[in-house]
């Protein structure tokens, strides 16, 4: 099994809750937003008693990767300031590619501009994926979007649905054209009957619609991954071991940590 994490740190210097999390769970791949720590920073801390991780550079703005394996092994295919896609080729083991992505916040887009350019990167995927030869993708990252907003279900964007059986049939087609979909795992961790935490994000704006507790860091997968990917593998992390990441109340505390919750997940690859 390759274990995978996301977080979105809030810029906050959470090395020793990164090197917790990695030991804690295995972590093979190490994926960031918002991460102001520096390479060698996190890589010191890391391997403070051990050589494991390695830094998998790229030229995305956004996303940082670290990894238990050479760079030569995550190589970028395709890169935006933020979108990173890295072909992950592992010996032994199948390929698949890995993207990873951090959405502009709604604090700076209106709704209609993310789900525009949720159609404008799934175009993108379409054609790296035609480039490598198969459609074996894993998206993830901070969408700053619910997994029922525009951007994530629309056809011509991630397509993204709640159903594995659904999303087994590989494609839906709108006006003759024929639409990937992705697996969207999340919706059975979104509210009180998750085990874990309700969301990975909170805010509690005094406005006549808020959702108090939102689903913005999301893993996608696409149907021919589906056979490498159990939910019991998918979790809303709330603690290092050592330290909540909660507050009193329930809520991300990012006076400690980040405003975020990390997620991790499981492929059999």
């Amino acid at each position: 099994m390759t274990t995978f994490l996301f977080w979105n740190l809030k810029k906050k210097p959470l090395q020793e809750n990164i090197r917790r999390l990695a030991l804690r769970h295995n972590i093979d791949v190490l994926m960031f937003a918002e991460f102001s720590i520096g390479p060698v920073g996190l890589l010191k801390v890391l391997n403070r008693n051990t050589a494991d991780f390695f830094y998998a550079p790229g030229n995305c703005l956004k996303i940082e990767i670290f990894t238990r394996f050479i760079d030569d092994f995550i190589k970028p295919v395709y890169e935006s300031d933020r979108l990173t896609v890295r072909h992950l080729k592992l010996p032994a083991m199948m390929d698949i590619l890995l993207a990873v992505s951090h959405f502009p916040s709604k604090n700076h887009w209106k709704d209609s501009s993310q789900a525009f350019e949720c159609a404008e990167l799934s175009e993108e995927i379409r054609r790296i994926e035609k480039d490598v030869g198969h459609s074996r993708t894993v998206l993830v990252g901070d969408f700053n979007m619910n997994p029922f907003e525009n951007g994530l279900v629309s056809a011509n964007g991630f397509n993204a649905v709640m159903s594995r059986h659904i999303a087994e049939k590989k494609s839906r087609v709108v006006q003759d054209r024929a639409y990937p979909f992705f697996y969207n795992p999340m919706w059975s961790l979104f509210g009180d009957a998750s085990p874990g935490p309700p969301g990975t994000y909170y805010n509690s704006r005094s406005e006549h619609i808020s959702f108090f507790w939102y689903m913005f860091d999301q893993v996608l997968i696409r149907p021919d991954l589906l056979d490498s990917f159990s939910n019991k593998d998918l979790e809303i992390l709330d603690s290092d071991g050592e330290i909540s990441f909660l507050t009193k109340n329930g809520i991300p505390d990012d006076r400690i940590v980040s405003d975020h919750l990390p997620i991790i997940f499981k492929l059999r690859l």
